[in-house]
């Protein structure tokens, strides 16, 4: 029983989690912390089949959220909203056709994956990451003229959705879907990097040239590895738009990549564990960064000599952030855990999941 005991601790992790935020234990704005850590860690995990484990660089993974983050919103404000009129499907169904409707979002997302893996077929590193940018604004542009998912304006409604599961039961639904979808995220990386495909990945990474004469289909392989990253960014698009209930397509501009890059390469190249610490990490530093009293402790020196100069929280942000990317590849270039995983480190956890 051994080998279970690390699911079953996360399992109660998880239900005490909802717990804590059914019974008010848990206050909304740490609920989206954890929310957003969950997104974090679907977005961070996903690139890094690319970046990491591929050995490709792409930069705008942020497009493949976008559009996961518009295809389920149009979906589930048109199957449970009033937006486009009277509801198509009754509130009831609401919790079996959710999830779907967030897998459909990952499956156009992972789809319109094929504007960058087609192109890699035949570019690397630099040309490849400025094909991702481009991809990453072409969406962009395209969803601001859509009047139809409000252009510019961005898109609402989808709080429908969410109250509709509210009133089948007032529980902390967006959590639930998002902790599930964080696990199914790190199960289906996990199960893939370690199949057949999977090590196909790894051998383009390492040669490509190589691989080939190996008899590695590499064009199939990216394709594949590609289009389950974008998928799995799709569906954390999802649960972030129906989490703040309106999408934008700026929210996903180059910046928004940026984020799920330093995750990536704070964490370390390859390492799954590694983004997965990246993503709680990168996140709580975040969250420390809005503080105006830790934002003046840390500016204090600069406003002796400056005291006219007040930055937002969001112009720190984007200093100390990548300041500390900057910090990170000068004395531990690898990241975090390189390409380790937590199991290389303590290796009495691989009994814990991994069977006999």
């Amino acid at each position: 029983m051994k080998q279970y005991s690390l699911n079953i601790l996360l399992v109660l992790f998880a239900v005490g989690l909802l717990c804590a935020s059914y019974f008010g234990l848990m206050d909304s704005y740490i609920a989206i912390v954890v929310m957003t850590i969950g997104i974090n860690i679907m977005m961070s995990t996903s690139l890094n089949l690319v970046n990491g484990n591929m050995g490709e660089f792409t930069c705008g993974h942020a497009a493949f959220m976008c559009v996961g983050a518009y295809v389920s919103s149009v979906l589930s404000v048109w199957c449970f909203g009033s937006k486009f009129g009277e509801a198509l499907l009754p509130a009831w169904s609401v919790l079996f056709v959710f999830p779907v409707i967030l897998l459909i979002g990952g499956a156009v997302a992972a789809v319109s994956s094929l504007l960058v893996s087609v192109p890699s077929f035949k570019t690397r590193d630099d040309y490849l990451a400025i094909i991702s940018i481009a991809v990453n604004y072409m969406i962009i542009s395209a969803l601001e003229n859509i009047d139809f998912v409000g252009g510019s304006r961005g898109f609402q409604g989808m709080k429908d959705t969410v109250w509709a599961m509210v009133d089948i039961f007032d529980g902390p639904w967006m959590l639930f879907w998002v902790i599930n979808f964080t696990v199914f995220t790190v199960w289906v990386i996990r199960r893939f990097i370690t199949s057949t495909y999977g090590k196909g990945v790894n051998a383009i990474c390492q040669d490509e040239v190589a691989a080939e004469i190996m008899s590695v289909n590499t064009n199939k392989i990216k394709i594949i590895n590609f289009m389950v990253a974008a998928g799995l960014a799709g569906c954390a698009g999802g649960l972030y738009a129906h989490i703040i209930g309106y999408v934008n397509p700026q929210s996903f501009n180059i910046l928004k990549s940026t984020e799920a890059l330093v995750m990536v390469y704070l964490g370390g190249m390859g390492s799954l564990s590694g983004a997965i610490l990246s993503a709680i990490i990168f996140t709580g530093l975040v969250e420390v960064l809005r503080s105006q009293a830790i934002i003046d402790g840390l500016l204090s020196p600069v406003t002796f000599f400056f005291p006219d100069w007040e930055p937002s929280a969001g112009v720190i942000k984007w200093v100390v952030i990548p300041l500390l990317l900057v910090i990170v590849m000068q004395f531990r270039s690898e990241g975090i855990m390189g390409n380790r995983e937590l199991s290389d480190l303590f290796p009495r956890l691989k009994k814990y999941y991994r069977f006999k």
